[in-house]
């Protein structure tokens, strides 16, 4: 039975001002608990210790103390994966600027730099003792905005008051109440109910420490998106559904969330596949058929530097779903790459220089394949995830100039290919392999040896490229400075790469 996935549709609610002042109140109330519920739970105390004693002292019942739980646990969670990811980037970012402070000539810059280095290497020692000590940080309104007071004129404020009217509430914005699936409606806490007029009607059980009464009614909760699952769902009586309420500059939006089974999938087996990969500003699609040679490629934009959040949120939709629409037309599988989002970063930024930096401070690589596989549960279509080891790298060597692709499109090929199971073994002999930038060098493939896997020498034409390439693109910056006669650069490509000088290398450094 595949993994159950995980729907949330969103609404926005038109409540009076008694009902809001209600809301507001219950806000306030549970983010104190769960605040204070942080604190504890991250010294080391346990929830279950804790249970009796908080419904005691702020009056609520079990299941809200469980879904603040649910929501601290959460939290503590995330920042425990997303740390070891930091510490990396830090240290990341400090051998990126020792490289650079070595060659700066200018005091001035030298100075901020090394004011930066410092900053840098205090923020990573601190995150390497919080990673052995189990110490958790986090700052309920976000960091960005407790900062902000320092500087309110920057940040579009008058005065401590208005800034601090915004932090409590961003702190105080949000209600979640969790669901269990041997509930009424699949929440008893705030148990959804049809009305005649086929719209909702929610009964929010309140806390006695508030004093208004047990319970507040919300009418007229229609939902645009989303409306037949819920009250399949509600009808069923079966599943859990979880109720979260955010209030923001328009008043409160309302989110549903609750797992399904996902339908079979149509993707038909065995005539082909279709490889994804994701890059920076775009995503490179190629279509094979069973043997894995390309029947069709496409290149979808994702320009996502100096867009909003819900901007990109928009683009990324719409990029994966034009994605997954080509794969449920031609029923065959859609396939990515099994690759943690910072190592892909990471990797993207050793290949980019200038301009390509501002991508990559705003690549969401984590939020495109989430969109992939939602919408492929959705559409039902087979989304797999294969090793990415050399991908770009057989790509780049085999099959770009092969079939006339690009680096991205033929990784892409590489891609569907391997999940097809074909061959990955290097060719005989290389005269051409694409630069990036519309010129190719030349490579001496190195020696086989039938005892070791495949990948291996992969491995080695991976080190041997990267030197080539180095030397290619450093003989072409000094050809366009001092016009380098062909019969040098030859001679400086041949003792890079340990081929014999021909006509064809020396004629590839100038394409």
């Amino acid at each position: 039975m595949e993994k159950e996935i995980t729907r949330t549709f969103e609404t926005r609610l038109k409540v009076d001002s008694t009902t809001d002042s209600v809301l507001q109140e219950c806000a306030h109330l549970f983010a104190h608990i769960k605040h204070r519920l942080f604190a504890d739970i991250a010294s080391g105390k346990s929830p279950r210790e804790l249970k009796n004693d908080y419904l005691v002292r702020y009056k609520i019942t079990a299941r809200q103390f469980n879904a603040l739980r649910v929501q601290v646990e959460g939290k503590i969670a995330s920042v425990k994966k997303l740390r070891p990811i930091h510490i990396a980037e830090a240290k990341e970012r400090i051998a990126s600027l020792t490289k650079k402070i070595k060659k700066l000539k200018d005091p001035q810059i030298l100075h901020q730099k090394k004011r930066r280095l410092k900053h840098l290497e205090d923020k990573l020692k601190q995150l390497k003792e919080d990673h052995e000590n189990g110490i958790i940080r986090c700052c309920f309104g976000s960091k960005k905005l407790f900062h902000a007071q320092f500087d309110l004129k920057a940040n579009g404020y008058t005065t401590h008051q208005e800034w601090l009217t915004d932090w409590k509430k961003a702190r105080t914005r949000e209600l979640f109440y969790l669901g269990s699936k041997d509930e009424t409606s699949g929440n008893q806490t705030c148990t959804a109910m049809l009305q005649p007029n086929g719209t909702l009607q929610l009964r929010i059980r309140l806390p006695d420490a508030l004093k208004q009464g047990k319970y507040l009614t919300i009418s007229e909760v229609n939902f645009k998106y989303g409306k037949e699952e819920l009250l399949a769902l509600l009808n069923s009586s079966t599943k859990a559904i979880s109720w979260r309420f955010i209030h923001d500059k328009k008043g409160w939006r309302l989110f549903a969330s609750f797992d399904i089974q996902p339908l079979p999938c149509v993707s038909k087996e065995n005539i082909g596949a279709i490889g994804l990969d994701i890059n920076a500003n775009h995503l490179a699609l190629v279509e094979t058929d069973r043997a894995g040679n390309p029947i069709s490629k496409q290149v979808i934009p994702i320009n996502l530097y100096g867009k909003s959040s819900d901007q990109t949120r928009a683009i990324i939709g719409n990029a994966t779903a034009s994605a997954i629409s080509y794969a449920e037309k031609t029923d065959k599988p859609l396939v990515i790459e099994d690759l943690d989002f910072q190592k892909k970063k990471t990797e993207l930024r050793e290949k980019n220089r200038g301009f390509h930096s501002r991508l990559l401070s705003s690549f969401a690589y984590q939020s495109i394949i989430t969109h992939l596989k939602s919408r492929a549960a959705k559409k039902r279509v087979h989304l797999e995830q294969v090793n990415p080891a050399y991908t770009s790298l057989i790509g780049r060597v085999k099959f770009a100039r092969r079939y006339g692709l690009s680096i991205h499109q033929a990784a892409a090929l590489t891609i569907g290919r391997r999940y097809l199971r074909c061959s990955e073994k290097a060719p005989l002999n290389l005269s051409k392999i694409p630069d990036g930038k519309d010129g190719h060098v030349t490579l001496s493939l190195p020696e086989r040896n039938r005892d070791k896997h495949v990948w291996s020498i992969w491995r080695r034409v991976s080190k041997k490229l990267q030197t080539a390439l180095a030397a290619h693109f450093r003989t072409a910056r000094s050809r366009s400075k001092s016009l380098l006669k062909p019969a040098l650069v030859t001679e400086a490509l041949s003792r890079v790469v340990g081929a014999t000088p021909t006509r064809e290398s020396s004629e590839a450094l100038f394409v």
